[in-house]
């Protein structure tokens, strides 16, 4: 059904959404939930290629949305850096039995890293008829696979090597695969402002290293 069909455009909009208000260098978090939920679809429509990651992305968006909708604390979590002063001011980043929005989101983080990666460099595929393995494999390896135990990293990359190529592949996935193509450097674009703002928040609270 259509309606169950990667949105190219909605991911745009919403990431475009995060940028906006008066503080240039944070990030709003309902509309980066929100394009995360597109993206979800995008893992599941590819199946077991991307298993090792689409599960993960359910889950992340799931406890962010709760703690946003929380009714003592969620206004906290309205934006990445209110987020992120709110946990580090209460000391709830090292409180047991807390689940941390800022560890949450990390895992988002790397994963928008990765696929931002991936779409990039499949938009730079010259022929239709590229084979998208490489290009997947490659991504991969230089951004999730430094965070996945041997066992995963193994397994996703066998996984892609029954990738389509460039057109099958957005085919089976977009709604519309020609509109996909020429919106994707626009995107890709408003998508790298996102995870370059929140990868500058991570940095000015030191949290990198979350485990």
């Amino acid at each position: 059904m259509a309606q169950d069909k990667f949105d190219l455009r909605k991911v745009h909009d919403s990431f475009e959404l995060c940028l906006v208000g008066n503080n240039e260098e944070d990030v709003l978090l309902d509309p980066y939930l929100e394009a995360f939920k597109e993206l979800y679809k995008f893992f599941s429509l590819m199946g077991t290629v991307f298993g090792f990651v689409s599960s993960d992305v359910k889950e992340k968006v799931e406890i962010l949305e709760k703690l946003r909708k929380h009714a003592d604390h969620g206004e906290h979590f309205e934006s990445v850096q209110s987020m992120m002063n709110y946990e580090q001011d209460g000391s709830l980043l090292t409180k047991k039995d807390y689940v941390s929005g800022s560890r949450t989101l990390l895992r988002l983080h790397r994963g928008l890293d990765f696929i931002y990666l991936f779409l990039k460099r499949l938009g730079e595929l010259e022929s239709a008829n590229a084979n998208t393995c490489a290009v997947c494999q490659t991504a991969y390896n230089e951004t999730l696979a430094q965070y996945h135990p041997w066992l995963i990293r193994k397994g996703a990359v066998m996984a892609m090597y029954a990738m389509p190529s460039r057109d099958q592949l957005l085919e089976k996935v977009c709604l519309d695969a020609s509109v996909a193509i020429k919106l994707l450097p626009e995107m890709l674009t408003v998508a790298r402002q996102v995870y370059d703002r929140t990868q500058e928040l991570y940095t000015k609270y030191d949290l990198h290293g979350l485990p």
